[in-house]
């Protein structure tokens, strides 16, 4: 284990942060076919995500259907926007908290005060950040090394209030696969599994599968 004083938190974020898979700036948007599975109902549809990320579902009528669909595009391309580490965080402090197998845990000071990130392997496995009034913890498990950065694969993510720090939601379990489009090479959402218990405390999986899928031009 690293000597404790020689610990430069804030290198080992700003690495993992640059580690991470993201797109290329003109990247122009891509369409396919997407399914969506919950509780032995499927609903299938087309769809379009321009390069401005704005996700239109084509041929579902179910308004709740297409807007979880929808907020799954949205949420997965949002994090592969490239953006230069000191533009996001020059504001920001990194505390170390813990050196463990698990990882190295640090604390955000600054503008961002109060989040939490853990480091492993230049990879950011856990995330305790503060996002629209409520705190978002989220660990990860596995990764894909696409050759040009990282993207999880296998991670939980749970909400918790800020004030009471107790759970708001019921912690989600995610399964990602990946496929790379393109002769520039994208790697696109594939499918994603989500797994929680419902509110009889039984387990609910929904299923979302994008497929044929093609960049916009």
């Amino acid at each position: 284990m690293e000597n404790l004083k020689e610990i430069n938190c804030k290198e080992i974020f700003r690495k993992a942060y640059e580690n991470r898979y993201t797109w290329k700036h003109d990247f122009s948007g891509y369409q396919g076919k997407c399914v969506f599975i919950s509780n032995n109902n499927t609903y299938e549809g087309d769809f379009i995500l321009s390069k401005d990320f704005k996700p239109q579902i084509q041929k579902i009528n179910d308004d709740k259907i297409v807007k979880s669909i929808a907020s799954q595009l949205f949420e997965v391309c949002i994090h592969r926007v490239k953006r230069q580490f000191q533009s996001v965080h020059s504001e920001n402090y990194f505390n170390l908290i813990k050196s463990s197998k698990s990882g190295i845990e640090m604390k955000v000071v600054g503008k961002n005060e109060g989040d939490k990130y853990r480091i492993k392997n230049e990879c950011i496995n856990m995330v305790y950040r503060k996002i629209h009034g409520t705190i978002i913890e989220i660990f990860v498990e596995e990764f894909l090394d696409t050759g040009i950065g990282f993207l999880s694969k296998k991670y939980s993510s749970q909400q918790i209030d800020p004030e009471t720090l107790v759970p708001k939601s019921q912690k989600m379990e995610y399964q990602d696969k990946f496929i790379n489009i393109g002769k520039e090479g994208y790697w696109i959402l594939n499918s994603r599994t989500i797994k929680y218990l419902n509110q009889n405390q039984e387990e609910e999986i929904q299923r979302f599968v994008f497929e044929d899928l093609s960049l916009l031009n």
